[in-house]
């Protein structure tokens, strides 16, 4: 017993085999990985640091010229349906420059103080059309006569559904709807806010492809390859690119023209290729300040206010989106609650304001313009308050604006397929900070993107020229409404995604879903950051009541 006790006691313990070294993700091996990141490291200029003037008005000008392509976009498509000659375009188009700078100046320094411009609204088509649709059968003693009394029509309309946007900002429930976001929402949404505007890109590319498609090859050789030739050739080229591929191509579609390469053409070509079938600049007057009222009386019908209210829920949800990205290019945080609450607020009072001046649309965040801020990784303030400028002196000045305004629309398109790409691309940036590997949150962001992008498709492809969509009923005010809605790609994406996001296992998924890295932006005081990018200029806030702030 005794032996086998010793031999008990001073048997040692086996060795213990050293600790396995952690797993190594897979693929760690063969590169590194990247942790999210908050803010863009590669932005030459963020919200606050500014260019040089000289280049600062330059970058200024440009958002200008990008912004002018939506301009005149719409109103070729609505003044000619509204009975409206070149004439009436040229002052549609100024009025529509005037509105978008007063209401990009309102913007950047009382709502989301972000870099964004307020330009005119394609949401408002649908009920713009449904509008002249219900004036058509009217008699009129000229084709003039019929675009004034429409004109007024939708003024009227503007005027009294901007209060929708005015309650929702400023009673502060938009802000609170939009608590509900987390990243995974708001991927989808900002993301076809870009993808979700592809008609505007190559489709209208098409329909010029010998301007277009040049332009577009030219814009991506330039402004990416070429500026790697010479350090001196990247600062100018990365920044002013585009106006220089502008000014090329454009000379390039004016020797065409003058060539005669149009003459034996379709009028749909005559009036995508030509850079004088718009009759812009021998009818716009040489000086001409844009007032109120200056159609005549706003008529109002409640149809029409109802339909236009519609569009006014679309534009805030498309500006919501536009918000986001912007934010991320300039690089700033996402914006607070409260700061989109207020910015909805004071898009309402830009749609009174538009309709007081007798702009055809309302007012949204420009999404070419923050496209924009990332071609050129300059997401100043100060550029984008400088090109209000631009839009207002053109405006009035309307000789001048005439002359850029008849740049080919395909050039544009062009630009469009680059700078929606962005935007889309940014919104694929928010997803870093959920949990890309959650099967839950890959359903919830492959549903929303998908049908954010197919059921707008559907109600497009089924709306004729006079703006009736799928939805018909016995009520027209009621299909203005559910067409308009169902035709916005973020819309939908907002809708679907909030909704599927917020219901599917969202209390076990919260950290997955992001939400503990959203919510302390979302909050007034829950980041330092938020008062540095979001408070008002020169100590406003003193004598502003909270509740507006």
């Amino acid at each position: 017993m005794k032996e086998t006790h010793n031999h008990e006691h001073n048997h040692q313990p086996p060795p213990q085999q050293a600790a396995a070294p952690p797993a190594m993700p897979l693929g760690s091996a063969r590169g590194p990985m990247f942790p999210p990141a908050e803010q863009l490291l590669q932005l030459h200029y963020c919200i606050h640091s500014n260019p040089s003037w000289p280049q600062t008005v330059l970058l200024a000008f440009q958002h200008y010229i990008v912004m002018l392509g939506t301009t005149v976009m719409i109103a070729t498509v609505l003044v000619p349906q509204m009975g409206g000659g070149p004439g009436d375009k040229a002052r549609v188009i100024q009025s529509l420059l005037f509105t978008s700078g007063v209401n990009t100046l309102l913007q950047t320094l009382f709502g989301t103080r972000l870099p964004t411009v307020m330009g005119p609204s394609f949401a408002y088509i649908i009920s713009a059309l449904s509008v002249i649709n219900d004036l058509s059968d009217s008699t009129f003693r000229s084709e003039h006569e019929r675009f004034e009394h429409t004109m007024r029509a939708i003024q009227g309309s503007l005027i009294v559904s901007s209060i929708i946007n005015i309650i929702l900002g400023y009673g502060q429930v938009w802000g609170k709807l939009t608590r509900f976001f987390s990243p995974v929402v708001i991927t989808p949404v900002v993301c076809v806010v870009g993808l979700g505007l592809f008609g505007r890109g190559f489709p209208q590319v098409g329909d010029c492809i010998e301007i277009g498609l040049p332009m577009l090859i030219l814009l991506v050789i330039s402004q990416q390859y070429m500026q790697r030739v010479h350090p001196v050739a990247q600062s100018i080229l990365e920044r002013f690119a585009l106006l220089l591929c502008i000014g090329l191509i454009w000379a390039f579609a004016a020797i065409l023209t003058v060539a005669g390469a149009y003459n034996h053409v379709t009028e749909q070509t005559k009036m995508s290729c030509r850079i004088d079938h718009s009759f812009l600049l021998s009818s716009a007057p040489w000086i001409k300040v844009p007032y109120p009222f200056q159609w005549g009386t706003p008529i109002l019908r409640a149809s029409h206010v109802f339909g236009i209210m519609g569009a006014s829920l679309v534009s805030s949800a498309e500006s919501t989106a536009t918000f986001y990205a912007a934010s991320r290019l300039a690089g700033a945080t996402p914006p607070p609650a409260h700061v989109l609450s207020r910015s909805i607020g004071l898009q309402g009072i830009g749609q009174l304001f538009n309709g007081f001046f007798g702009a055809v649309v309302g007012t949204t965040a420009s999404v070419e313009n923050v496209g924009l801020l990332g071609l050129t990784r300059v997401g100043s303030r100060r550029v984008v308050q400088i090109s209000t400028a631009f839009m207002i002196f053109f405006s009035i000045f309307g000789k001048f604006g005439a002359f850029f305004a008849q740049i080919p629309l395909p050039i544009f398109a062009a630009i469009y397929c680059i700078l929606y790409g962005i935007v889309a691309a940014i919104g694929i940036s928010f997803i870093q900070f959920a949990n890309k590997n959650s099967m839950r949150n890959i359903y919830v962001l492959g549903i929303s993107l998908f049908l954010g992008i197919s059921i707008p498709q559907y109600f497009v492809m089924n709306t004729d020229i006079t703006g009736h969509g799928p939805v018909r009923t016995p009520a027209g005010w009621f299909n203005d409404i559910l067409n308009t809605l169902f035709s916005s790609p973020p819309t939908v994406a907002t809708v679907v995604g909030t909704v599927v996001d917020n219901t599917l296992e969202a209390r076990q998924s919260f950290d997955d879903r992001g939400v503990p890295w959203l919510v302390p932006f979302q909050r007034r005081k829950g980041d330092s950051r938020n008062e540095e990018f979001y408070s008002y200029p020169l100590r406003i806030n003193e004598y502003i009541p909270s509740r507006f702030l």
